[in-house]
């Protein structure tokens, strides 16, 4: 499919930007969005200021893109938050925090996405988890919580739009080298690697390769699947 229009929250650096840079090279128009401001130029690139925790603030979004595209191809929903806290010293404005951006902004963005793609029977909807779910990670209850939340979300989200050309998928990480992982201790990191089948950090290419496959048109057949990068043993 040529020229597809890709939405990518949480777009400003790590992931979310990689896969911006990819497929705006790859002759895709992307829309991105984020808390900062976006200096990246393209031709084919518009770019929205917003909080992804704010319901108002991204269905003005989509009425944009309706307006301006009045299709979306594919949703990449990108954005997110981690922290890590023993159980006892995790406040609780953090887990509301946790929440509000990992689950329900990649709900209202699949939901308002959805109606979009409905029209023209076709659509992807690629969420991200983490191993930290299948690994029980300590210290990450209420991150991985609500990756396992998101995994939930995909499952049953497939379910009801398979009827609309819609596939749901999700894609679970191993550590990448972004700024999530920057405050975590080095032990901490070296343990997820070592119950790793494949002993090393991820990249950005191997969610790449993964989303590509999820988001081919010939993928019309996968849906309410979560791969995890890295093996989990």
């Amino acid at each position: 499919m040529n020229n597809r229009i890709i939405l990518i929250t949480g777009n400003s650096k790590g992931i979310g930007f990689y896969l911006t840079k990819y497929f705006l090279q790859n002759g895709d128009t992307v829309i991105g969005c984020s808390r900062s401001k976006s200096n990246l130029k393209h031709e084919n690139y518009l770019h929205f200021k917003l909080d992804i925790t704010k319901e108002i603030e991204v269905r003005n979004m989509f009425y944009n893109i309706k307006k301006n595209y009045n299709k979306l191809d594919v949703l990449i929903n990108n954005a997110g938050i981690a922290a890590m806290n023993h159980i006892l010293t995790t406040p609780l404005d953090t887990i509301n925090n946790i929440f509000k951006t990992n689950y329900n902004g990649s709900f209202i963005c699949t939901r308002e996405a959805s109606r979009l793609m409905m029209k023209n029977k076709f659509g992807r909807v690629i969420n991200f988890s983490t191993v930290a779910v299948p690994f029980s990670l300590e210290g990450e209850a209420a991150y991985a919580s609500s990756k396992s939340a998101i995994e939930t979300l995909t499952k049953i989200s497939a379910k009801e739009l398979s009827n609309f050309g819609i596939t749901v998928n999700a894609i679970g990480p191993s550590p990448i080298n972004t700024d999530l992982i920057k405050t975590v201790p080095k032990d901490k990191i070296d343990k997820i690697i070592n119950n790793q089948s494949i002993k090393r950090l991820g990249n950005f290419e191997d969610i790449l390769n993964v989303l590509l496959f999820f988001i081919d048109v010939k993928s019309n057949f996968i849906t309410g699947q979560v791969i995890y990068l890295g093996g989990v043993s």
